[in-house]
């Protein structure tokens, strides 16, 4: 199966960082500084680590497919309910409490980011882990397309 893979930049790699340290970090302190009860609190606490494992689980999967991967269809489909099942109890969750509805979009737009920056952290650690293997360079510089395709043909 030919796959190119360009590395991903510094800024993307940054963003991506960024993104998931501090959408899990502002939903963790708006969490700590809540006026809930300790259950409560527990409830939206689960629901951030099981939303993070199950998207950085359905990513590897998805990209498993991509690369041909043998992945069995009950993983694929418990990743997708894992990730529809956290929205849903998320939105459940804010819907029936009472909290003012500028805290809930603050809680919603946390979550998503941090479900984002998780995918794109592991994509980012999946890209430059695959380059450096199959590339055998210490660091891996930023190729253009012709040079993949001659590293490409070298392996085959």
């Amino acid at each position: 199966m030919n796959q190119y893979i360009n590395k991903p930049t510094s800024a993307f790699i940054a963003a991506s960082w960024v993104a998931l340290i501090a959408g899990a970090a502002a939903y963790i302190i708006g969490l700590f500084n809540a006026d809930m009860l300790l259950n409560e609190k527990g409830y939206y606490l689960i629901l951030i680590l099981y939303g993070l494992f199950a998207s950085i689980s359905l990513q590897k999967i998805v990209r498993d497919k991509l690369e041909g991967v043998q992945v069995t269809t009950i993983y694929y489909g418990l990743c997708w309910a894992s990730i529809i099942i956290c929205v849903a109890l998320l939105a459940i969750g804010l819907w029936n409490a009472s909290l003012q509805l500028s805290e809930k979009g603050f809680y919603i737009m946390a979550f998503l980011l941090s479900l984002f920056g998780a995918v794109a952290v592991q994509k980012n650690i999946r890209d430059l882990d695959y380059l450096r293997t199959h590339t055998q360079l210490p660091h891996v510089p930023n190729y253009g397309a012709s040079e993949f395709e001659k590293i490409q043909h070298d392996d085959d």
